[in-house]
């Protein structure tokens, strides 16, 4: 039985974002695990719906030896600040150096990492655990890594790996079971001590992350299709549709395979590939201004089975920082009934609603914290509805067994627009589980309308219930339109899919 090494390290970087990520990010976790080294960290990742843990539970199936050496995840925001890249760095090959010999090595990488040093963090978290390995003599230990849906898969990446295994699923309902077939690659390759053939093919075109959810076409024929061909050619293969928020050469799109026969690969990934060129066309999504998204979802929207209102550009899964008020806004402006909005994140507030105390009424300022063009704070008086301590499980297909530790909540109705509710939270997350809401006492099922700070993750828990899921373009930094970036460093000849001409 082998030994194996395991880490993980997640960000994902959209470098149009107003705020970076700290080593205090990490620690807090953003709703992810926070940050923790060595056997500390099997106990923060247990239970959940992480790639490291499907892979740890499906190795010690197998009868594989574990050794931690750490997990670091935050939530998305613009670059990783050096001295946490290099705090976590040090402390996982703290962890690596003295555990060698190992006889592989497990990654949970995120794939769109960026860093104030670094426009590829992955491939430079790769390029020093092999340095940490050759210094330890152990050049040829076999290096598998998992990886988002949303990767930007660079030729360092594919290079230093043996195995790249992207998740199939957004919302990732997947990151598990993505783990665990991670193991499998790993296993091929064990099996027969030599790597595994691989190949890599790159595309010329970026598509919105709203378009790329696997629930809906051109994405769900995609992944069905790849399915197919694993099996017909015994193959592995990824598609990553890529974070189109990330100003770096290599953002984009890529499909990558590995097998034991090379002409299988490759035959595998050429179908692939042609059918993702010809589905260019297809990637794209209707979207509604704010008031337009209300005054739909008020017409069509019923308790019991609400309309579900994507805020898509303050999406803290894609950057934003979750408190711009713009579709708050719309809906109080057009006096909603039975509609909800969360999670808007503001400390400030919450701490003031735990202050006036539940059934009491004050004026607060919502919202605005992060300066985005059109944004600004809504200040209004509202009545403290519900209140919570942020500390919850979800049970959601996406989040289930994530333990969140979101600080001090709130739930508000606003006095102007009696039909209005907030939730609010004190760290940054994005509104991916129906518990979320539950946790100060709101039902999502008892709205007509539910607007949400999420563009696509969302959809795993709340679209089971919706009537139907629209998609709102609102003031924040997580543009749903790729054309809209101010592009400085990405490689010319790259077309930018729209989503529509509604804009």
């Amino acid at each position: 039985m082998a030994r194996i090494a395991v880490g993980g390290f997640q960000h994902e970087t959209n470098t149009f974002a107003p705020s970076p990520a700290t080593y205090k990010s990490f620690e807090q976790g953003g709703g992810w695990p926070g940050v923790q080294y060595g056997p500390p960290m099997l106990d923060a990742i247990a239970g959940a719906n992480l790639p490291a843990e499907g892979f740890i539970q499906a190795a010690r199936a197998a009868g594989h030896t574990i050794v931690p050496l750490a997990w670091a995840a935050a939530s998305p925001s613009d670059k990783v600040i050096s001295d946490a890249f290099e705090r976590i760095m040090e402390g996982m090959l703290e962890q690596l150096r003295p555990a060698m010999p190992v006889d592989a090595l497990y990654l949970d990488l995120h794939g769109a990492m960026v860093t104030d040093d670094y426009d590829d963090g992955e491939g430079e978290i790769l390029r020093r655990v092999h340095l940490a390995l050759r210094e330890r003599g152990w050049p040829r230990v076999p290096v598998i890594v998992s990886l988002d849906l949303h990767s930007n898969t660079t030729r360092a990446m594919f290079e230093q790996a043996d195995a790249l295994i992207a998740y199939r699923t957004y919302p990732h309902i997947d990151m598990a079971e993505t783990g665990a077939r991670a193991y499998h690659a790993l296993a091929r390759t064990l099996a027969t001590g030599k790597p595994l053939a691989k190949a890599m093919r790159t595309f010329d075109f970026l598509t919105s992350i709203n378009s790329q959810c696997s629930f809906i076409e051109p994405c769900k024929g995609i992944y069905e299709l790849l399915g197919e061909l694993e099996m017909r050619h015994n193959v592995q293969l990824s598609f990553t549709p890529g974070f189109p928020m990330a100003d770096i050469a290599e953002c984009g799109m890529a499909v990558l395979g590995y097998g034991e026969d090379d002409r299988a690969v490759a035959q595998a990934l050429d179908i692939l590939y042609r059918r993702i060129v010809e589905a260019e066309k297809d990637f794209q999504l209707e979207l509604y201004d704010p008031d337009e998204a209300v005054a739909r979802a008020m017409s069509r929207g019923a308790v019991g089975l609400p309309v579900v209102v994507a805020d898509t550009q303050d999406n803290p899964g894609a950057g934003g920082n979750g408190d711009t008020t713009g579709l708050l806004k719309a809906m109080i402006r057009r006096r909603a009934t039975d509609a909800v909005l969360g999670l808007l994140i503001d400390s400030a507030a919450a701490q003031k609603a735990h202050e006036v105390g539940r059934g009491n009424s004050a004026v607060f300022a919502l919202g605005g914290l992060s300066n985005i063009p059109h944004d600004s704070p809504y200040t209004g008086e509202f009545t403290v509805e519900a209140l919570g301590d942020g500390k919850f499980t979800c049970n959601g297909p996406m989040f289930k067994g994530f333990r969140m530790t979101l600080g001090a909540m709130a739930c508000l109705r606003s006095k102007e627009a009696p039909g209005v509710t907030v939730v609010l939270a004190s760290r940054k997350c994005q509104a991916g589980d129906q518990d979320m809401f539950r946790h100060v006492g709101v039902e999502p099922r008892a709205h007509k309308m539910v607007a949400l700070k999420s563009s696509v993750h969302f959809r795993a828990d709340f679209q089971p219930i919706a009537k139907e899921v629209i998609v709102a373009k609102a003031p924040g930094p997580a543009l749903a339109d790729p054309r809209e970036f101010d592009w400085k460093k990405l490689r010319r000849g790259v077309k930018l899919t729209p989503l529509g001409e509604r804009f």
